[in-house]
């Protein structure tokens, strides 16, 4: 087999993920992991990118032929971020700068992450799905054929900015952003802890907040989720991110709140699925967009 390697880079809220992907098989080598820090600013959360990547162009003995990038912030057709609401790259060159690495493709980090479920995990059964990425943000986007769909901009991935009447731990109603209501960051807010696996350990051992405060960020979810099956009719939603893959009273509710919030009955039997790939997904994904953009595009 015809084996050709690239590199892929996740940068979330949280951490930067990195790894050598071979294709067209998709096997990871050489991952990396080290902290965001985003509030240290952009130029120096785009230095730690630029050295990671450098690193691992020196760590693997195979010649690669790009890079790509995922990022959890708005990017346009282009490869611009066009937000910074996480990480504060607008208006710096990261795809240019990547580029004086190897050939380099800069995207959504939910896109990266669906295409490599579309591609290598449990995507594949799905002509049509949504994806969900769970973490310290909330994102969505539909997959058509194994292509995320990324809007007339790059922008047809927000879920979780609009308001939204929910019920906090303590039973009161509050209009709130689902994002700093339910996702990994809100929860451990809403907790006092400095990390959500906090919240979810507590959960486990009985804390009665830690449960209700899972359980409501469950329900929110599922309200958003069930919209969108409502408006786009996939044939699944995969779930994927960090919070994707937790288990208990969030879970639970997050599935049951879906289907509670899908109008049809034919549409609320619908497989809602973990992703298979987990915390790999955005490097595979990020790797595999770039070589298809750069590398397959071009041989063709």
């Amino acid at each position: 087999m015809d084996q050709r390697f690239s590199i892929g880079i996740d940068v979330g809220g949280t951490k930067i993920a990195a790894g050598v992907v071979a294709l067209p098989t998709g096997e990871l080598f050489e991952k990396r992991v080290q902290p965001t820090h985003p509030e240290r600013g952009g130029r120096a959360v785009l230095d730690d990118v630029l050295a990671l990547a450098r690193e691992l162009m020196r760590a693997t003995p195979h010649p690669v032929a790009c890079v790509g990038l995922g990022v959890c912030e708005l990017v346009d057709l282009c490869g611009n971020v066009t937000s910074g609401f996480t990480v504060p790259w607008q208006g710096l060159p990261v795809q240019a700068a990547l580029s004086e690495i190897a050939p380099a493709v800069v995207e959504s980090d939910v896109r990266a992450h669906a295409r490599a479920e579309a591609r290598f995990g449990l995507g594949r059964r799905y002509r049509d799905f949504v994806f969900v990425t769970l973490g310290t943000g909330i994102s969505a986007c539909l997959v058509q054929d194994g292509a995320p769909y990324p809007g007339a901009r790059g922008n047809a991935l927000v879920l979780a900015s609009a308001p939204l009447m929910l019920v906090d731990e303590t039973g009161h109603r509050t209009q709130q952003v689902l994002e700093e209501f339910a996702s990994g960051s809100a929860i451990a807010h809403r907790f006092g802890a400095d990390r959500a696996e906090a919240v979810f350990e507590a959960a486990q051992a009985g804390d009665p907040r830690a449960i209700t405060i899972l359980r409501t960020a469950g329900q929110a979810i599922g309200n958003s989720i069930g919209f969108l099956c409502n408006v786009l009719d996939p044939e699944a939603v995969l779930i994927g991110g960090g919070l994707g893959s937790a288990s208990s009273v969030f879970w639970d509710e997050l599935v049951a709140s879906t289907r509670e919030h899908i109008w049809s009955d034919e549409t609320r039997a619908l497989p809602i699925v973990r992703a298979a790939l987990g915390n790999d997904a955005g490097i595979i994904g990020a790797a595999v967009m770039a070589h298809e953009r750069l590398v397959e595009t071009r041989r063709h």
